[in-house]
């Protein structure tokens, strides 16, 4: 269940019907002068939330403003309901990941499955995992280790991003999936670590050879997903996996195995 946070006083729902008027002539007046700018009305909405989560922790002084406005634009830009999902965020990293990055000897038994890899960049500069479906089984008291695999992957992939870039491309390569790989636990797990605590990371996931068994799967996994993550994953239809990627992907950035020029790169090796 999601947190709201609830302000006494000239707080931050004040704030919020105090800019409500402004910041729609803010936006007619805001320049766009790449591909993607923060506007007036996101500055103003980032001071509010920054002075909210600093007083409640005072580590959010490290984060830049970009990681905020990710929040912000994960809950429509309401500032009271992006400052408790930061904070949320905020405890959990520090209890998660107390070391500030996951290890491989954190995740041994995961990378052994040799299944996700890390190469190329889309179109306009994202970087690309491709992850095999078929090669993840859900494990005996695994849950844990599958989760802080998923940070780690997104990790990498949030390290890998260039200057100014705040999004990655998924490939889920679905060929040989059974129902031996229908670990709906973890899957869940994955979606909740991506949406809370990565928001506005995922630019778009494509999902490749899903055979007839997986979509009684994914009927269990779909209401979990929120609007914002569904309208990012495509399936693709098996006669067009190639033509698909093509018009993201550039075919020197493109894996061998779909047809382009680039090898695949164990995560761990990348």
């Amino acid at each position: 269940m999601e947190t709201v946070l609830n302000v006494k006083g000239p707080g931050l729902e004040d704030c919020n019907k105090d800019l409500e008027h402004a910041n729609k002539e803010l936006e007619a007046h805001t320049r766009v002068v790449a591909h993607d700018v923060v506007t007036e009305t996101e500055l103003n909405k980032i001071r509010l939330v920054r002075d909210f989560v600093e007083t409640h922790d005072p580590s959010s002084k490290e984060k830049d403003d970009l990681i905020i406005r990710r929040f912000l634009r994960a809950r429509d830009l309401d500032v009271e309901k992006a400052s408790a999902m930061f904070l949320k965020y905020s405890k959990w990293r520090h209890s998660f990941v107390p070391n500030g990055s996951i290890s491989l000897s954190q995740v041994p038994n995961e990378i052994a499955d040799d299944k996700v890899f890390i190469q190329g960049h889309d179109k306009i500069g994202r970087p690309i995992f491709v992850v095999f479906g078929g090669k993840h089984f859900q494990k005996k008291d695994g849950l844990e280790e599958f989760k802080r695999f998923v940070v780690y992957i997104l990790d990498k992939l949030c390290a890998s991003m260039a200057h100014g870039q705040e999004k990655f491309v998924g490939i889920a390569e679905l060929k040989g999936w059974g129902y031996t790989n229908s670990d709906v636990r973890g899957y869940i797990s994955a979606l909740s670590i991506l949406q809370d605590y990565y928001p506005e990371r995922l630019g778009k996931l494509f999902i490749l050879h899903a055979p007839y068994i997986f979509m009684k799967v994914w009927k269990m996994v779909y209401p979990f997903i929120d609007n914002k993550t569904r309208n990012k994953i495509v399936f693709v239809e098996n006669k067009k996996v190639k033509s698909t990627l093509i018009e993201e992907i550039d075919e020197n950035q493109l894996p061998q195995i779909y047809g382009g020029k680039l090898q695949l790169i164990a995560i761990q090796d990348s």
